[in-house]
């Protein structure tokens, strides 16, 4: 499922809304053990956990970029900059599994952006998939997702030129 583009005040909002048939406990670790996060995002790492902490991501050559974490709730909230951008993942969990509802809050749309959108859907793919315990190949996944969010972004009278 695609996620839902919308203007807000501030920018544009990306949701993404899924169900992991899996205990929220299990999604948390997704999130917060690097373990695991290094499974579906190469290079993410949580630096610390909890409201004063924050992640980070290898930019290669021994450079590292920071991302401070704005909201957190252990088991449920995971809040943090992504460069301008902002990623908040919020897990509720149901009778059968757990809530995924992800938002990226973007202040502008580049021609970035509908890589960036389509690299999300892809991550929140891989995890459910490493959950479930098969594997995605993340490449063939992006490229058969950036051209839809690229769609979405021009119909939105986006123009990429």
């Amino acid at each position: 499922m695609t996620a839902e583009i919308t203007k807000s005040t501030t920018g544009y909002n990306a949701t993404f809304d899924r169900h992991f048939n899996h205990p929220p406990e299990q999604v948390w670790a997704m999130l917060t053990n690097n373990q695991k996060i290094h499974r579906w995002f190469y290079g993410l790492q949580m630096e610390q956990e909890g409201e004063s902490g924050h992640l980070t991501l290898e930019l290669g050559h021994g450079k590292k970029k920071e991302f401070p974490i704005t909201d957190y709730e252990k088991g449920k909230t995971l809040a943090f900059e992504w460069g301008e951008d902002h990623v908040h993942f919020n897990l509720t969990p149901t009778d059968n599994g757990t809530n995924v509802h992800m938002i990226e809050t973007l202040p502008g749309i580049t021609n970035q952006t509908p890589k960036d959108v389509a690299g999300w859907h892809v991550a929140l793919d891989v995890m459910e998939a490493i959950l479930d315990g098969h594997g995605i190949e993340r490449t063939s996944e992006w490229e058969r997702w950036y051209p839809e969010y690229k769609r979405l972004f021009e119909s939105m009278g986006v123009d990429f030129a």
